[in-house]
C-alpha cells in the first residue's frame, strides 16, 4: 500500500490550507459572535460568504469520490483533506463537505432516482438546502439497529411515516429541507432486510421538532441535534431509496466513508490541539522556565505526536482498503479508527486543556468545545464497545476450532 499524496492532493492540501489560514481561522470569533447575537437557525453570513469564495476558488463538494459532481478524489485522496477542515469544527460547510449532508449527497447519488436527484441532490450540492438523518432512537439501543422501532408502512401510492428520533443533526436550520429517514418496513423479514430509508421533506404534516440537544452544555446554532416525532406522515411511495428491505446494506455503505471523515475530522482537532499546546508551552513561565522545558510536558508532547500518527496511519489504510477493497474488505479497519481516532482526540485535546490551565476550559481558546466534540465521537456512529466487539468477533472467528474440543 502507498500513502504517497500524489501531486493532485498535495495541491488541494496547499489550497485548502491557504484558505483556512486566510478566511477561516482569523473568523473564529466572528463565527460565534454571529451566532450569539443572530437567530442561531438562520445561517450566519460569514459562512454564506465564505461558500461562495470557497465556490469560486474550485474547493467544493471535494467528499464525492469517483464522481463528476464533485472533486472525483478516491476516499483517500480526501483523507488529508478531511483532517486540515476538521481543525474548525464550522469549517467543513465552507467547502459544501459537512456531515450529515455528506453521507445524504452520497446515498442520493448512488441510490436516488433520477427524479430524487433533480428535486434533493442538486440543490444540496450546490449548497442551497441542508438535509438531515433520522436514524438514532431515544427509547432503544440504536446501535444494534434491529432494535428499531420506527415504522415505515405502504398504504397505496405512499407510505405512512411513524417514529420518535433524536440526535438528528441540522433539522433545526431553516435551509433543512428533508430527511432522510430509517426505519422498519417489514419486521417479519431477516434481521438485514427489515430497514428501509425513505425520504421525508421537512414541511410535511407530522413532522414536528421537539427541541435542540446540547452537547456537553454547548450549543452552537449550525441546525442543531434535534429530537423529532413522526407522526402519520404521509410521503409518496416513490421518495423511497432503493428498494423496500434495503435500508441497513444503504446505512454500511453510508456509515463507511462517513467514519473515515469522521476520523480524519478528530485527527484535524488533535494536530490543532497538538498546535496550540505547544505554542503554549514556550509562552508560559511557572517556577522561572517555559512549560516546555519542563519534563512532563515534553513527556505528553512526545505521546501526542506519536498517537496522532498511528491514528493517521490507521485511518489512511482503512480509506486506502476501501477504495481498493470496498467496505467489506475494510470491515475490522473502519472500526479500529473509529475506536483509535477519537480516543487519540480525546487524550491530545485533554493535555492541551491542562497546558492551557484555567484558559483550556474557557471559550478563550477552542479546546473545550474541541474536546467535548471529541468525545461526543466515542459515541456516534456506534460506541467504542460495539466497535471493539465486532473486531473481537472476527479476529477470533480465524482462531475458531473446526471441531468442538474435547472437554476431560
Amino acid at each position: 500500500m502507498d500513502f504517497e499524496y500524489s501531486d493532485k492532493v498535495r495541491e488541494l492540501q496547499a489550497r485548502v490550507g491557504a484558505f483556512m489560514a486566510a478566511h477561516v481561522y482569523p473568523n473564529e470569533t466572528r463565527f460565534h459572535e454571529e451566532v450569539a447575537t443572530g437567530d442561531r437557525w438562520t445561517p450566519t453570513r460569514l459562512i454564506e460568504d465564505l461558500k461562495v469564495r470557497a465556490r469560486a476558488d474550485g474547493l467544493w463538494n471535494l467528499f464525492l469520490p469517483e464522481s463528476d459532481k464533485g472533486a472525483g478524489l478516491t476516499n483517500l485522496e480526501y483523507a488529508p483533506l478531511c483532517e486540515i477542515m476538521g481543525r474548525v469544527h464550522w469549517a467543513p460547510e465552507v467547502f459544501n463537505c459537512n456531515a450529515p449532508d455528506t453521507g445524504n449527497l452520497e446515498v442520493l447519488a448512488r441510490y436516488g432516482t433520477p427524479a430524487q436527484q433533480e428535486a434533493w441532490l442538486a440543490p444540496l450540492l450546490n449548497g442551497e438546502i441542508r438535509s438531515c438523518f433520522a436514524m438514532t432512537e431515544p427509547e432503544v439501543a440504536s446501535s444494534d439497529a434491529t432494535n428499531m422501532q420506527s415504522r415505515i408502512e405502504r398504504d397505496g401510492d405512499e407510505y405512512v411515516i411513524n417514529g420518535h428520533k433524536w440526535w438528528t443533526s441540522g433539522a433545526a436550520s431553516e435551509r433543512c429541507k428533508i430527511a432522510i429517514f430509517m426505519g422498519v418496513t417489514d419486521p417479519e423479514a431477516d434481521a438485514y432486510r427489515q430497514h428501509s430509508m425513505i425520504v421525508v421533506p421537512l414541511d410535511t404534516p407530522g413532522v414536528n421538532i421537539v427541541r435542540t440537544l446540547p452537547v456537553f452544555g454547548y450549543d452552537t446554532g449550525h441546525g442543531g441535534h434535534c429530537e423529532v416525532l413522526f407522526e402519520d406522515v404521509r410521503v409518496p411511495a416513490e421518495n423511497i431509496l432503493g428498494a423496500e428491505g434495503a435500508g441497513f446494506a444503504i446505512a454500511q455503505a453510508r456509515l463507511g466513508p462517513g467514519r473515515i471523515h469522521h476520523c480524519m475530522r478528530a485527527i484535524g482537532m488533535a494536530e490543532r490541539a497538538f498546535d496550540l499546546m505547544c505554542d503554549r508551552a514556550w509562552r508560559r513561565f511557572p517556577f522561572g522556565k517555559p512549560l516546555a522545558k519542563q519534563g512532563v510536558i515534553r513527556n505528553w508532547i512526545a505521546e501526542s505526536r506519536i498517537e496522532i500518527e498511528q491514528a493517521r496511519l490507521l485511518t489512511l489504510k482503512t480509506a486506502w482498503l476501501m477504495d481498493t477493497a470496498g467496505n467489506k474488505g475494510a470491515r475490522i479497519e473502519v472500526s479500529a479508527i473509529k475506536v483509535a481516532a477519537p480516543n487519540v482526540a480525546v487524550r491530545v485535546i485533554d493535555r492541551a486543556i491542562q497546558v492551557h490551565g484555567g484558559g483550556g476550559v474557557s471559550n478563550d481558546f477552542p479546546l473545550a468545545a474541541m474536546y467535548a466534540g471529541a468525545r461526543t465521537l466515542k459515541i456516534a456512529d456506534g460506541p467504542d464497545e460495539v466497535h471493539k466487539m465486532a473486531i473481537a468477533r472476527r479476529e477470533l472467528h480465524r482462531y475458531q476450532p473446526q471441531e468442538e474440543p474435547v472437554l476431560g
